[in-house]
């Protein structure tokens, strides 16, 4: 493909192959910005309970409602998705794994243990409640 000039452009999503491991990366920023805002609500709710009775219980309110717990999944699943990310990168920084066939087998580890772990934590933590 070029432009005006003759030259070649810069190569797009649209000319890339979609990969698995292309889906690991955007994710794992993507994680870490929604680790960041889970945080937030996390300190807001600490800032509730030692404000006082009220603000607590309108934080508890919030964070037990349906919309509350839904972010509150989604918050385990990307703190789960970003340390079996983490991991990865660091054996790739040892460098062990680097090639294809092993990248995309990491990839699909990352998605099953942080699907598999979020699962666990919220089955448990229903059964204790």
């Amino acid at each position: 493909m070029a432009n005006g000039s003759g030259r070649p452009l810069s190569p797009h999503l649209q000319v890339y192959r979609w990969q698995y491991t292309m889906l690991t990366s955007i994710l794992h920023r993507a994680t870490g910005i929604a680790l960041t805002v889970g945080t937030l609500l996390l300190t807001w709710w600490l800032v509730a309970a030692a404000s006082g009775p009220e603000a607590y219980a309108t934080a508890q309110g919030f964070i037990g409602s349906f919309f509350g717990m839904l972010i509150l999944f989604g918050w385990t699943f990307a703190l789960f998705y970003h340390l079996a990310n983490g991991i990865r990168h660091l054996v790739w920084d040892a460098g062990l794994g680097l090639d294809l066939p092993n990248a995309e087998r990491g990839a699909y580890m990352v998605g099953a243990s942080s699907i598999g772990l979020t699962l666990l934590v919220w089955i448990v933590g229903l059964i204790v409640w």
